[in-house]
């Protein structure tokens, strides 16, 4: 009997979104999926005091041995996602409720002449059509009713079906179009068998085609003058719609492919791949591997797909050992292109004996999917490296490597990073992180706007964040200095706001992100307000990944595998993430202010709504004056002024200032280039 102690995740590694996670044995085997509006949450539950566990949860999790999970867009997806896996897994906990009811299904009693819909539980029957299971009864009721409006089905019992049928007259449901009641001759036996094909079709999540029918004969009604068939099919057509909201883990056309995405670091690529069946997720893969070289997004994405599909771990035929299904199937999506885009996909159909088609999805269910497929490769990448950095041996061997390569005389504790994020010289801000005891201080974080001249000037920039937060240190030790009596020390609070003087405390170690010039002009600073002596200073260039010294005419190299380089590259880069994440919210702030000042009725705080809800300036200017009008506090006319003010001002095209390549049509949609 495992404790659960020893494999509960560390704090703070298991992620606030929506998601589905699974327990398994020390055998790998799956015994328990559930769904979760917010991870965390839900995960800590398991791991409180046992005994105030239920019996069967307290059975649950001293069976299992590892917990895994998969994050999600929304609610709608984790519970498709939890449907899916619980029926693909059988997991042993999942099989029976706590008040020992089984999981509801949806049945079409299809061996009937009159073949029948409804909710149940318990066995299965030869003949019948079974869906699910499903977490909840009142969900899938709720949606049968839905999809009753658009194909009225018979769902009433026998008895009931048997008395209307002897007194010739149809039940409520024939009377309300959710039954096209055949117990009366309304509807002949065969054309209901094709409303309850058509309903089977839906359930299997091949709703593409009955969408487009169904638009297809309501504009065949209008032509033909035959309103009121119009306006019950247009019904039909938004319940349909209602019925298949938005949705990454179901894809309508009923797809087989697998979804494959990369996340990448300079040190690190994670890989993550769902595997789809019949257009919904059957199984999810994912790896950690170390990058040994200098390869970018195209070729990484080629060896992993040769490695895939063409070393032999997988071949046509095969079944995974997770049983998701065909290795090899005819469609491969991928988040970047590989390098030999046609000779792979003529490798690997011919492995397949038919044609493979890879390609990146650019819109519609496919892209979103890719989306998700993306999240988690980002996340299992996240979760890698904290599991990395939160080993105390794994950051006390970082810290060391660090001390010995700068020649200092402690460990360096309290770390900062510093860097600059700007498009030719517009929106110019800086950043700075914290790490203590090689761990992230996000408390400690700091943003700047750059005050002191307007253009590109990456060291005079430099200079500005340098001095204002090297200032703050001396001034705030100057004030702790006043506060010094006989046999006192000064204190690290604002003896007249009650705050912590948080400049107060010095860096051991300050890394800026480039080669001499950049550390030079960092050097600049700290003999300025005399700290050069007490704060040691590097810089990391990304190019070959060399440290930097002051007065060093060559950098120090240190080995790929170095713990302390892969310290100084999360330092670096997460100073990158967080200038540019400033720097973007500030361009788009202002793009949308300077593209709609001028329109009549739109203020500041209307501005800010537009924005919140769109979630882009390229967004915006997709939609059209319908989907803004939408929005609260906007009406047609205020619209309608947004759009025009919108397409009267085309966007530039971004530019990439050192190739001058051209990287889209639109700039606002948070490309940032650093020069």
């Amino acid at each position: 009997m495992a404790d659960p102690s020893t494999y509960r995740p560390a704090p703070g590694t298991i992620p606030t979104e929506p998601g589905v996670y699974r327990f398994s044995d020390e055998h790998g085997q799956v015994i328990y999926v559930g769904k979760a509006k917010n991870l965390r949450n839900r995960l800590n539950s398991y791991f409180q005091d046992i005994s105030a566990l239920h019996p069967r949860t307290q059975r649950m999790v001293t069976t299992a041995a590892h917990v895994q999970w998969t994050v999600v867009q929304n609610e709608l997806e984790s519970l498709q996602l939890e449907y899916t896996w619980i029926k693909e897994y059988d997991p042993r906990f999942n099989v029976m409720y706590r008040d020992d009811k089984t999981y509801p299904w949806l049945c079409v009693t299809w061996s009937d002449e009159i073949p029948r819909v409804f909710v149940g539980r318990g066995a299965h029957r030869r003949g019948w059509r079974y869906f699910g299971p499903f977490g909840q009864a009142w969900a899938i009721r709720d949606t049968m009713e839905t999809l009753l409006r658009v194909f009225p089905m018979r769902s009433c019992s026998t008895g009931v079906f048997n008395r209307a049928r002897s007194q010739g007259r149809p039940c409520l449901l024939g009377y309300i179009g959710k039954c096209s009641a055949p117990c009366v001759g309304r509807i002949t036996p065969e054309a209901h068998r094709k409303i309850a094909e058509d309903f089977c079709s839906f359930m299997a999540g091949r709703s593409t085609g009955l969408v487009h029918r169904i638009e297809g004969e309501m504009e065949q009604a209008s032509e033909n003058l035959e309103f009121e068939k119009a306006a019950v099919l247009r019904d039909s057509l938004e319940a349909l719609t209602k019925a298949t909201e938005r949705n990454a883990i179901v894809l309508g056309d009923g797809t087989d492919a697998d979804v494959i995405a990369l996340a990448l670091d300079p040190l690190e690529v994670a890989v993550k791949i769902f595997h789809v069946r019949g257009g919904r997720v059957r199984g999810e893969r994912g790896w950690v591997a170390d990058r040994a070289d200098a390869a970018d997004d195209a070729d990484l994405m080629e060896h992993f797909l040769l490695q895939l599909y063409g070393a032999g771990d997988v071949t046509q035929g095969e079944v995974r050992e997770s049983g998701e299904g065909p290795a090899l199937p005819r469609l491969v999506l991928v988040s970047h292109e590989p390098a030999s885009l046609e000779a792979l996909a003529g490798l690997l159909s011919e492995a397949r004996g038919s044609r493979v088609e890879i390609r990146v999805p650019r819109r519609g269910d496919k892209r979103t999917l890719m989306d998700t497929v993306t999240r988690n490769a980002e996340e299992t990448l996240a979760q890698h490296k904290l599991k990395r950095a939160s080993d105390l041996a794994t950051r006390t061997r970082a810290l060391e490597e660090i001390q010995e390569v700068l020649g200092l005389d402690r460990a360096p504790l309290r770390m900062e990073s510093y860097d600059i994020s700007h498009i030719q010289g517009r929106q110019v801000v800086g950043s700075m992180v914290v790490f203590e005891d090689g761990m992230p201080r996000k408390s400690e974080y700091r943003r700047f706007i750059i005050k002191s001249f307007d253009g590109s000037d990456d060291f005079a920039a430099m200079h500005e964040v340098l001095s204002r937060r090297l200032r703050r240190l001396v001034e705030d030790r100057e004030a702790m200095a006043e506060e010094v009596g006989d046999g006192e020390t000064g204190s690290l609070v604002d003896p007249t706001t009650g705050a912590p003087r948080k400049f107060a405390y010095a860096p051991h170690l300050i890394v800026v992100d480039g080669g001499a010039p950049q550390v030079h002009a960092a050097q600049e600073v700290l003999e300025e307000y005399g700290l050069s002596d007490e704060i040691a200073l590097c810089g990391l260039a990304k190019r070959l990944e060399e440290v930097w010294l002051p007065d060093e005419e060559w950098p120090v190299i240190l080995p790929r595998t170095s713990e302390g380089l892969y310290l100084l590259q999360r330092l670096r880069d997460e100073a990158h993430r967080f200038a540019i994440t400033f720097h973007r919210s500030r361009r788009s702030k202002a793009m949308v202010e300077s593209l709609l000042d001028d329109v009549p009725g739109l203020g500041e705080t209307r501005r800010k709504t537009l924005l919140a809800h769109f979630g882009s300036l390229r967004a915006l200017r997709r939609a059209d004056a319908e989907e803004i009008a939408r929005v609260p506090g906007f009406g047609p006319v205020l619209a309608g002024a947004v759009v025009d003010a919108l397409s009267a001002r085309k966007p530039e095209p971004a530019v990439n200032t050192a190739t001058g390549e051209i990287l889209d049509d639109d700039p606002s949609d948070g490309h940032t280039m650093e020069p």
